[in-house]
């Protein structure tokens, strides 16, 4: 049980320091995006030890992989059209209302 207590410590720390990471640090996308897949693993390894500590079937973590390789890919391809239109990844070097 204590081992338990320990591991939900961490993980809602992880959560924390991504949260905090996401917020402070948004003028870069890759930054953005590294602190979401950050709060992604986090909740995954969450999910993980919740899952097996209630002995439940673990079939809902390959949805959560499958969604969060989606969201991923999807961040990547954002990043790479941003860089080629613009030149680099900073949020204030465009404008959305072109």
């Amino acid at each position: 049980m204590m081992v338990y207590l320990n591991m939900w410590i961490i993980f809602i720390l992880m959560f924390i320091i991504g949260n905090l990471i996401f917020v402070l640090k948004h003028k870069h996308l890759l930054i953005v995006l590294l602190s979401l897949e950050f709060i992604v693993l986090s909740i995954f390894f969450f999910l993980l030890v919740f899952l097996n500590y209630v002995e439940y079937e673990l079939y809902l973590l390959m949805v959560f992989l499958v969604f969060s390789v989606c969201e991923g890919a999807l961040g990547l391809s954002i990043l790479v059209s941003l860089i080629r239109t613009h030149g680099n990844d900073y949020f204030q070097g465009f404008n959305l209302l072109n």
